[in-house]
């Protein structure tokens, strides 16, 4: 099997940590009858060569050992061995973007392909599961490879290994659209009886993203019983016991039935905008009697929450059902769901209240190293903006260890917050102001105090300016919050000479929109305004801007600057410059030629323009066909492949709500 190994000038070669000297023996090791030093062995591999989705240029070499490691049944985990050769002459090889240790690993593994053919057929099912894609990725005689994928079909009886022939044929009538439909023929087949459940599920959602009229009119309906009738067959895995890890806790979040994860994945997927379908898909799924499939159905759901728009209160209450359960895993996966859908998961607020009330347990939850963080039902409570959560924080409030973050989620309640003013006064009455944690102690306080409107709260804010603008030491991270929290309340007047102090500090401009909010002098503050709106900071020229806008008709003298400013420049700092010069000049006519492009250019700009438009009445008809748009898209604005924001739901909703203002202004 490893003949030849050690006439490879392994020092020479590099893989991703460096020399490849390691690697003859970890080839070895594959061989190895024991258990740890094959899985070391293979993470050794898989870390060096393939690192990071990026092919290293010790990996051809490897190449011709793993296919004799593979081709000897008596070597345990071959299913291992051929998935790390599916990896090393993956996708990227032969591609513009290719490195050449890339090309030249792809290169290895198709002169190697003639293989995969027997492998194909091997008496181990982990073994022929992954050698079905790589016939069709790496061998070159396409009406070959769908004859072998037709009489693997027919052959194959494992449940596990079917669904890879699925996804074989898909990937194959992508790749060769002249013989697609003969691929799809036996893809229609696949989705019929007799075939099982499980595999007719998996062809049904290749066939939603390939062909999706060949798909039955009830599918639904019948991806739903068939997923019913799959979970019969399936049986669980027990949860472990022991000391609740962050590692044991993110291996119980993930589903323990991957594979019929992956299968309803596929179809939400392939469903796409299809919303009420998928919601109707959704639905079946968590009223399975399976927890295993309503706890994949609860990861699906974060997916379609979070991406797409539509009427989601029976989804989310079927969501709060999951609460009761027995199952950690299911209770734990359905609070994170609901944590982040903060309004939206009103529907669920009984049940969240219940499990509060029951289990106080939850309330905050501490990592096997770190502090105390809030724990997710009382989080997921308190951003639906329920009062019901207000006893429950104060508990917490008033004990030793209360989460730094509380006032984060308590300022989702806004007024009905206000029981725990006292406390939260107490607790920023107890922030050191020579701490080096000051900033990150006061800030969520501070974000409870503004939201409840607490005017109590003025000393301990002013307390926090103390020493300014020389000594503030790490409280200077927060000075800005302070200040704003100080013009909410309506407190400015009160520490107007702390203030002036800060006109000269990077905090200037904030500091002159509170002291304009305090006595309408715009002599005093203006000229600090345009300075700081020519500075090279970004970030100080978008604070003047918005405190220019402040100010109104008063600010004439910066349209010269911000006409500038709405004309070039990146985007995220034209649209600020365009709605402070309709709040100064009230005139549409330079505003609306930079929201338009902008809005298509950068869906983030949605909000604040949508904001600004609320307040322009008719003179935003022009931009109505952007606005019906938008309320009639099923896709978020905030969503993005492959990112994630915290208040990507919120967000979303906010904006359609102010676009609903807009059209209800005209």
């Amino acid at each position: 099997m490893c003949t030849g190994i050690d006439e490879v000038e392994w020092a020479s070669l590099r893989h991703a940590h460096g020399s490849a000297e390691d690697v003859p023996g970890w080839l070895r090791a594959l061989a190895s009858p024991d258990t740890v030093e094959r899985a070391t062995a293979l993470d050794g591999l898989y870390d060096a060569l393939h690192h990071e989705g990026r092919v290293y240029e010790a990996a051809p070499a490897c190449v011709p050992f793993l296919f004799a490691l593979a081709a000897r049944e008596e070597v345990p985990d071959r299913g291992c061995i051929v998935e790390l050769l599916v990896g090393i002459g993956g996708e990227g090889g032969g591609s513009a973007g290719a490195t050449a240790a890339a090309d030249a690993a792809r290169r290895a593994v198709c002169a190697g392909a003639e293989a995969f053919v027997p492998l194909a057929g091997d008496p181990d099912p982990a073994v022929r599961r992954a050698a079905a894609g790589a016939l069709v990725r790496f061998l070159d005689a396409p009406a070959r490879v769908l004859g072998l994928l037709r009489r693997r079909l027919a052959a194959e009886r494992d449940d596990h290994v079917l669904p890879a022939l699925t996804e074989a044929l898909a990937l194959f009538a992508h790749r060769h659209p002249a013989l697609a439909d003969g691929a799809l023929d036996l893809l229609a087949e696949q989705s019929a009886p007799p075939y099982a459940p499980g595999p007719r599920l998996a062809a049904l959602g290749q066939l939603a993203l390939h062909a999706p009229v060949r798909l039955p009119a009830d599918l639904v309906p019948t991806a739903v019983r068939l997923l019913h009738e799959r979970s019969a067959r399936h049986r669980p895995a027990a949860e472990g016991s022991g000391t609740d890890t962050l590692v044991r806790r993110i291996r119980r979040l993930r589903p323990s039935d991957e594979q019929g994860a992956v299968l309803l994945r596929t179809l939400h997927s392939a469903l796409g905008d299809r919303v009420d379908d998928r919601i109707a898909l959704l639905t079946g799924q968590l009223t399975s009697p399976d927890p295993v499939d309503r706890c994949n159905a609860v990861w699906m759901s974060a997916g379609l929450f979070r991406g797409w728009r539509g009427d989601f209160g029976a989804p989310v209450r079927l969501l709060g059902a999951q609460l009761s359960t027995d199952q950690d895993r299911l209770r734990d996966a359905a609070v994170s769901v609901l944590a982040e859908l903060y309004a939206l998961a009103a529907p669920a607020a009984d049940d969240l209240h219940a499990l509060v009330s029951t289990r106080p347990d939850l309330w905050t939850h501490r990592w096997e190293r770190g502090s105390p963080t809030l724990g997710g039902p009382l989080k997921a409570l308190a951003r639906t903006g329920d009062r019901r959560a207000v006893p429950a924080l104060a508990q917490l409030l008033a004990g030793p260890a209360a989460p730094v973050a509380l006032g984060c989620e308590a300022a989702h309640l806004g007024r009905a917050a206000a029981p725990l003013a006292p406390a939260l006064r107490l607790r920023l009455r107890g922030v050191p102001l020579a701490s080096p944690a000051a900033a990150r102690l006061a800030a969520p306080l501070l974000t409870a105090i503004r939201a409840i409107g607490d005017q109590e709260a003025v000393p301990e804010l002013v307390r926090l300016l103390s020493g300014a603008p020389d000594h503030l030491g790490a409280r200077d991270a927060v000075v800005e919050q302070v200040i704003e929290t100080l013009a909410e309340l309506g407190a400015a007047g009160q520490t107007a000479p702390l203030l002036r102090r800060l006109l000269h500090t990077r905090h200037a401009a904030i500091a002159a929109g509170a002291l304009w909010s305090a006595d309408g002098d715009a002599t005093a503050v203006l000229p600090v305004l345009l300075r700081e709106s020519a500075r090279d900071d970004p970030a100080a020229r978008r604070a003047a801007v918005r405190q220019l806008g402040r100010l109104g008709p008063a600010a004439r003298a910066a349209l010269p600057v911000l006409r500038r400013l709405a004309r070039s420049g990146p985007v995220r700092e034209r649209i600020p410059a365009a709605c402070a010069l309709w709040r100064i000049a009230g005139d549409p006519e330079p505003v609306r030629p930079v929201f338009r492009p902008a809005w298509t250019a950068d869906p983030r700009t949605r909000g604040p323009i949508a904001r600004c438009l609320t307040t322009m009445g008719p003179a935003a008809a022009p931009l109505r066909d952007l606005i019906t748009a938008e309320l009639t898209h099923p896709r978020r604005h905030t969503a993005v492949e492959g990112a994630y924001g915290g208040r990507d739901i919120p967000d979303d909703e906010e904006l359609l709500r102010r676009c609903r203002q807009v059209l209800a202004g005209l």
